[in-house]
């Protein structure tokens, strides 16, 4: 038997080892901010040109991308088109929205299944948290849109899925602008915001109780009534 020589790794590999296994774990969001050099050093003890020799092997291979005083983003895995960019599309054509919830439903159903059976105990705890500052927006009648978005990021992130959590991640920042104007002219009543909120307590609660079926089914029935009120509003918007 020929056994070889163990190599050992550059420092610089084993740093861009770690922030790509972080990366690919979705503790990063697309778009976000890695941290700077100088911080990076220090969090691995190491010199800045050994960080920056990681970054630079992190651009090369697409995860990450570099801009000059603005720092280190991550990149979305989800490549992008070349064409006109999918925020774009749905200012122009309210229908294209509608093909995008259609989208959702069919990803976010699953997201919810999954996360049903992988959230770890600080994910099912901040969606918790979630869902109890809705139940004291009710007392308010205060809006939730923030929070809602927060909670359907907390289950792509909770299937432990990083593909689908990066496509959902994408998907929220193209209808950011659309799903505010729902929001705001779609669910102005009380017994809306109370029905939206029954919707989130029942598809933590599935999560929570680890039924990734009923969990499926509630996030379904959600993305459902989304969908009618989004299609009411578009139908509104045209015709005015």
């Amino acid at each position: 038997m020929i056994f070889k020589p163990i190599k050992p790794k550059k420092v610089s590999t084993q740093i861009a080892e770690q922030i790509r296994t972080s990366i690919l774990a979705g503790e990063f969001n697309p778009g976000e901010k890695l941290p700077p050099e100088r911080e990076l050093a220090e969090m691995f003890g190491v010199s800045r040109p050994s960080v920056r020799e990681a970054l630079n092997f992190l651009v090369s291979t697409g995860l990450v991308e570099t801009y000059q005083g603005g720092g280190t983003v991550v990149r979305s895995l989800v490549e992008s088109s070349a064409g006109m960019p999918l925020s774009k599309l749905i200012q122009i054509d309210g229908d294209r929205a509608l093909d995008v919830i259609e989208v959702r439903q069919g990803m976010e159903s699953w997201t919810a299944w999954y996360a049903a059976t992988r959230a770890l105990p600080e994910e099912i705890g901040r969606l918790e948290t979630i869902v109890n500052c809705m139940a004291k927006n009710l007392e308010g009648l205060k809006l939730s849109e923030d929070l809602d978005a927060q909670f359907h990021t907390v289950i792509a992130r909770a299937s432990h899925n990083v593909v689908w959590f990066h496509m959902m991640q994408s998907i929220f920042d193209a209808m950011q602008e659309f799903q505010r104007d729902v929001w705001r002219a779609a669910y102005l009543t009380e017994e809306d915001q109370k029905l939206l909120y029954s919707h989130h307590l029942k598809i933590y609660e599935m999560i929570r109780d680890r039924d990734p079926e009923g969990a499926r089914e509630a996030m379904m029935e959600h993305l459902t009534f989304a969908q009618k009120r989004s299609s009411a509003y578009v139908s509104k918007r045209g015709g005015e």
